[in-house]
């Protein structure tokens, strides 16, 4: 049996974004711990919030096909209307991070199986700024990834279970709609 793999990847796009105009070189830091709390009261205004606006906006498109950078870049995309310098310096952290893995890619490879499999979790009041609940989910088709969500939960969870419960409906909703788009 012929074995197809399709690899994605965002070389080009990548290499638009390490402008050396912001990059210090410097070690691979970990992207950002799930502790780290950004608030919009950090230090002081960032002088040029365009230039952030800019990178931020590419970074989403990024995270569609490097899924690891999607927390990071929701965390860091809540302050796109007033960024301020700490938050910067997690943009630049981001950037670093991906100058050294660049060759990381989304491979898609031909699966004996079509049985989709997912998996979901929730931080239950994750920003401490409006108390709201994160909620994601990962699904596969066999052995590849097909569909990631990282969604802030639009109501304020009382409990960690009610912020499961609302993360496990989003999954079950997505794996409805992918198994009627399957058939």
């Amino acid at each position: 049996m012929l074995q197809v793999s399709i690899s994605l990847n965002a070389d080009t796009f990548l290499i638009f974004l390490q402008n050396p105009k912001w990059m210090v070189p410097s070690r691979v830091p970990p992207l950002m711990s799930t502790t780290v709390a950004l608030t919009a009261t950090d230090t002081e205004a960032f002088d040029d919030p365009t230039l952030y606006r800019s990178i931020v906006g590419g970074l989403h498109y990024l995270s569609f096909t490097w899924p690891d950078i999607a927390f990071v870049v929701h965390r860091v995309s809540k302050f796109m209307h007033q960024p301020k310098q700490s938050h910067w310096i997690y943009v630049k952290r981001i950037l670093r991070y991906l100058k050294h893995s660049i060759s990381y890619c989304l491979l898609l490879s031909c699966s004996s199986s079509s049985t989709f499999q997912a998996f979901f979790d929730a931080d239950w009041v994750g920003d401490t700024e409006d108390r709201r609940s994160v909620g994601a989910y990962c699904v596969f088709l066999g052995s590849n990834l097909s569909s990631l969500r990282s969604k802030q939960q639009a109501t304020i969870a009382c409990s960690s279970t009610e912020a499961e419960y609302k993360a496990l409906a989003d999954t079950a909703a997505e794996l409805q709609w992918l198994q009627f788009l399957a058939a």
